[in-house]
């Protein structure tokens, strides 16, 4: 009997044990690891994939997956420097303009799923594989749009601080909050989880998923447009498929974050801790100074037993979740 009790309890808090193993490693490897500056850096590594990783959030806590996050985020940082240099967009209206490139992969991901019908999965397949063709052909093969002149309202975007603190990190800050309460505390984010539990018995309960859903995709692909943004006034250049980078390791903060919950379910919590986690091991691999093969090698062998730990203790929470309420506060119109 203890030593089922002591099983469960290193199974449920497999990952944060892993987490601070891994800080304490590099801690005692790396005299530099701790500094406040690097620290700093890990923070701030983190803001582009916790944006990424929060729109995947959505996405997958209502059922679905989105493999064209990355093309959202390409659209982001296309359509702002495009509207900069080409069209002589003001900072602000090149920031809409980005927005609104990451709802249009959004749109065709919604338009795909709920009104043609097709699975998300290969949806947003489809649609990485257009917008990635849609971004080659814009720029003449996958060439860099460069504007080291941008307004500087809009380099300070990513590259300008107050307190010490880079205006990055403020920005996805306010935005992780925001999805916290959505989704957390509200009762539409109460909604998208029993979308995902059981989409068939939300509809029966009166919840109008297919509008639900579309909005998701567009919600997300904005999310993930944001992290465009950034990037672009950072580096102040776009570089096609860049986005693609960030899916991967997005999806895996996701299923790293689910783990973590009492019942295996997509949080915002815990992905913020997967995504630190991940650029933790990246930095911490990095001050170990070791080559570009060996530490690719070594970051896929942690990050394997990290989901694997995932899986098998979310497969255990998944068994022991409670049965999909159907008593949600829907509003009158819906109650149909």
């Amino acid at each position: 009997m203890v030593l089922s009790a002591a099983g469960t309890w290193l199974m449920k808090y497999a990952f944060l044990l892993g987490f601070v193993a891994l800080f304490v490693f590099f801690s005692t490897q790396s005299p530099s690891f701790l500094s406040g500056s690097n620290l700093m850096n890990i923070v701030e590594g983190s803001a582009l994939l916790l944006l990424v990783a929060l729109a995947l959030t959505l996405v997958v806590s209502s059922g679905g997956i989105d493999l064209s996050v990355g093309t959202a985020l390409d659209f982001g940082a296309w359509f702002a420097i495009v509207g900069m240099v080409s069209f002589g967009l003001p900072w602000w209206a090149a920031i809409i303009a980005a927005l609104v490139g990451g709802a249009l992969v959004g749109a065709l991901n919604a338009f795909l799923i709920v009104k043609l019908g097709v699975t998300p999965f290969l949806a947003t397949l489809g649609t990485f594989f257009i917008g990635r063709s849609i971004q080659q052909i814009g720029t003449n093969g996958g060439a860099n749009v460069t504007f080291r002149q941008a307004p500087e309202e809009f380099q300070a975007l990513a590259g300008g601080s107050t307190f010490g603190i880079p205006h990055e990190i403020y920005i996805v800050g306010v935005i992780c909050i925001g999805f916290f309460v959505f989704l957390s505390k509200s009762k539409h984010g109460q909604r998208i989880h029993a979308m995902g539990l059981q989409d068939s018995a939300a509809r029966v309960a009166g919840l109008r998923t297919r509008r639900y859903r579309a909005l998701i995709y567009i919600f997300a692909g904005v999310t993930a447009a944001v992290a465009g943004i950034l990037m672009s006034s950072g580096l102040r250049i776009y570089t096609p498929m860049a986005g693609f980078s960030y899916l991967l390791d997005g999806i895996a903060a996701v299923f790293i974050g689910a783990s973590m919950h009492p019942r295996s379910r997509p949080n915002v919590a815990g992905t913020l801790v997967g995504v630190l986690f991940l650029t933790m091991l990246s930095n911490g691999l990095d001050l170990l100074g070791l080559d570009f093969n060996t530490k690719a090698a070594l970051r896929g062998i942690v990050l394997l037993v990290a989901l694997v730990v995932a899986f098998l203790v979310s497969s255990r929470g998944a068994k022991r979740g409670l049965p999909l309420r159907l008593d949600l506060p829907l509003p009158v119109e819906e109650k149909k």
